[in-house]
């Protein structure tokens, strides 16, 4: 957050004293009359800490006292409290309470307004402002936290400790990481920007793409195209125990730009009894035909030279479920063309070494590390679906998706996506990008509130693609 801070001190230093606190406070206090409804008669609490975010909220809470509101604050550091902001509360009739008073306040309140801790906050909540926490998850109030939640990091998106769990989060400038990545982003809840006026750096460290991106990257079929021009995406993927995952790798890998898909396995049957239109061959990866790209993995048991010969092409591949631990380390390393992995926590921490827990609280870190570890570019999958590459630059935060696609088979249909993505001439990190994007608004179209399978998310991924195409 250091970017946003400077961001900060250099517009501080071109505007009045006060100015770009005013323009905070003012969107603070907008979006918590929008929350409440009617403003008049309404009793808010303020949750104060010593920072900026404190003089936040008590300016935003004496513009909220001057349209009727009740309005009080609850002082979690009485002496460091910003002085010019509590002035400002008492004159336009808003009232004072220290901390032991806080949680009956907390408790009857219409809105709560967390300004505890700011964005150069570390760990959780301190012991005094617990309570505090607690008695807003328990308020019949909606909470509103300033800028970013108390207790959660504002760089990594992890949470150590206690932190509050808002309704709504209205940030400045431009959107944290914590407010993108889980396990944070679960204590975010409903995020509003604020437009302050930062001028901040080209190479954003996250990036989160909408229709707009996806649809310059989706690969569209012009007037000279055959099969092999839009590209061939040869899937190596499923065994006698898991047919199915290679039914769904293909399902995806259809509907994913790609002129034609080629099926590698033991699950040819079963392939081309569902679709007909695959190039089936039993001849293992080496002498399927030309192809673009490579899927490898998902439920390909213990099947190490198919994935070794997958590893030894020459074109972008596709690493997955079981290929992930069948994939030596050191030749993904040596591979001079593109390689894409899509690991989920689970494979994550396998591949890291460390537990599953280490890998979903610090979900940035751990695709970084993998990406940088391994050369490659890396998928994360899960409640946040990241994509690191091993250059550096961006990670890319997938902003679709739903909770139901934690179905058996959903990720063997985005590695098929992804894999003709690939295929179609996409780099890597546009390939993941694109593919998660698509894969996590076809789960939300075929589920639209409902239980779905891994084969309705493929089927819905047509109707995906038309939604960003507009």
């Amino acid at each position: 957050m250091e970017t946003v801070r400077n961001a900060e001190r250099e517009l501080m230093a071109r505007l009045p004293e006060g100015a770009l606190m005013q323009r905070a406070a003012a969107g603070l206090a907008a979006a918590c009359a929008d929350l409440l409804g009617r403003v008049y008669g309404s009793r808010v609490v303020l949750l104060v800490g010593s920072g900026d975010n404190g003089g936040d909220a008590l300016y935003a809470g004496a513009r909220l006292a001057r349209r009727g509101a009740g309005v009080t604050a609850v002082l979690l550091a009485p002496d460091r409290a910003h002085t010019a902001g509590l002035t400002a509360l008492r004159r336009a009739g808003g009232r004072v309470a220290g901390a032991g008073e806080g949680e009956a306040l907390v408790e009857g309140a219409d809105l709560v307004v967390d300004g505890i801790v700011g964005i150069g906050g570390k760990g959780g909540l301190r012991p005094d402002a617990v309570p505090l926490a607690a008695a807003a998850a328990r308020s019949r109030g909606a909470v509103v936290a300033v800028d970013l939640p108390s207790g959660v990091d504002a760089d990594t998106g992890e949470v150590h400790g206690d932190a509050v769990r808002a309704d709504l989060t209205v940030t400045f400038g431009t959107h944290k990481p914590g407010l993108l990545i889980d396990p944070a982003r679960e204590y975010a809840g409903s995020v509003r920007l604020v437009d302050i006026g930062l001028e901040l750096p080209a190479e954003p460290e996250l990036e989160a793409l909408q229709h707009a991106d996806v649809a310059r990257s989706l690969p569209v079929p012009g007037a000279e195209s055959d099969k092999y021009r839009r590209g061939v995406v040869g899937i190596a993927a499923g065994s006698a125990r898991y047919p199915g995952a290679a039914v769904l790798a293909v399902a995806g890998a259809l509907r994913g730009g790609a002129g034609a898909v080629r099926y590698v396995g033991p699950a040819g049957d079963a392939v081309i009894a569902r679709f007909p239109e695959t190039l089936v061959s039993d001849r293992g990866p080496k002498h399927a035909g030309r192809v673009q790209a490579w899927v490898v993995g998902p439920g390909a048991g213990d099947d190490a030279v198919t994935v070794a010969e997958v590893l030894a092409a020459d074109v972008p591949v596709l690493i997955d479920a079981d290929g992930l631990r069948l994939a030596d380390a050191e030749i993904v390393r040596g591979r001079r063309a593109p390689t894409l992995m899509t690991p989920h926590a689970g494979e994550a921490a396998a591949l890291l070494g460390v537990e599953r827990a280490e890998v979903e609280g610090g979900r940035l870190s751990a695709a970084r590390e993998l990406a940088r570890r391994y050369g490659a570019t890396v998928l994360l999958k899960g409640s946040t679906t990241l994509v690191a590459d091993s250059g550096g630059g961006a990670v890319r935060v997938n902003p679709t998706g739903t909770g139901w696609l934690a179905t058996a088979g959903s990720g063997d249909v985005l590695s098929g996506l992804c894999g003709s993505l690939l295929a179609a001439g996409l780099s890597a990190v546009d390939a993941g990008s694109a593919g998660a994007y698509l894969h996590g608004l076809a789960g939300r179209l075929a589920a639209d509130g409902a239980p779905v399978g891994a084969h309705d998310v493929a089927e819905a991924i047509p109707g995906a693609w038309r939604n960003v195409l507009g």
